[in-house]
């Protein structure tokens, strides 16, 4: 049986150290704000991204990696003696999927191309799991068949502090922005078969902490959590209230929080978080 390598893309939300420790293979996105180019977190961090984001004249622009960026990957790492699985972001937000499915089809290396459906920690979780299990010496069907468990099990919600984003994006009209920011409405949403949506609105980020700890702790009542993770673009502040509550609720304090992907970022705005956690 031949070697499994993990490839996945930049918005994996996971740092240099622990994509070497897992020894998996990182593409990255790049992005335009007002007109200069970027690759994301190659030569622009996402707490540079978000400063930059807030005072651009427009919304970022991002661009999934070339096809043949993929494919000089998958031929290095097919001569290197490995079979591949490259993992990444849901395809509604990006066209990155669909360049390393191309990319598959023109490489003689043997690839598995996988759409997580999530972004963030929830794609981090499937890539760790894949190269755990790639580590074990396990099959590439094994691999496959766990992580749609893992996807399974997955729940993602990302908390919005402005709606200007949300406008520029065309996600929401002006009218309901307008009338969101007079009642200082905070939308909560989530990630669900790869599409986002606002599942509902609260008025005070003390309503965001209380409802998602809530949450949190209905959800992994007598079950083993496997991963949680929480992201922010400029939240610290409420991901740090969101991580005491959950202590206080359940005890579970094994939470890092990073900077997330400037991908969400753009969606989002800044103040954002996300909170993802998966627990069987």
């Amino acid at each position: 049986m031949r070697k499994i390598k993990v490839v996945t893309d930049s918005t994996v939300d996971l740092n240099d150290a622990v994509l070497a420790e897992y020894g998996i293979e990182m593409v990255p996105l790049s992005f335009t704000i007002d007109g200069q180019m970027y690759t994301d977190r190659v030569d622009i961090t996402p707490a540079s991204f978000i400063q930059k984001m807030i005072h651009a004249a427009e919304l970022p622009k991002s661009s999934q990696p070339a096809a043949g960026t993929f494919v000089e990957l998958y031929d290095r790492l097919g001569a290197e003696g490995y079979d591949v699985i490259s993992i990444h972001m849901t395809g509604s937000m990006s066209g990155t999927v669909r360049s390393a499915a191309m990319a598959a089809d023109m490489t003689e290396t043997n690839v598995t191309v996988i759409d997580s459906q999530y972004i963030s920690r929830g794609l981090a979780f499937q890539v760790i799991e894949a190269a755990v299990m790639a580590g074990e010496g396990r099959s590439m069907e094994e691999i496959v068949a766990r992580l749609d468990e893992v996807r399974a099990a997955t729940q993602l919600f990302v908390v919005v502090d402005t709606l200007d984003n949300l406008v520029k994006g065309g996600r929401i009209g002006k009218g309901k922005a307008l009338i969101g920011s007079l009642l200082h409405i905070k939308p909560i949403g989530t990630l669900r078969d790869g599409e986002f949506g606002i599942i509902t609105n609260v008025r005070s980020h003390a309503q965001v902490v209380k409802q998602l700890a809530r949450q949190f702790a209905d959800d992994v009542k007598g079950r083993t959590i496997k991963g949680v993770g929480l992201a922010h673009a400029e939240g610290f502040k409420l991901a740090e209230n969101l991580k005491d509550k959950i202590h206080e609720l359940t005890g579970y304090s094994q939470i890092e929080i990073d900077y997330t992907s400037p991908i969400i970022s753009t969606h989002t705005g800044p103040g954002a978080i996300g909170f993802t956690y998966y627990a069987e």
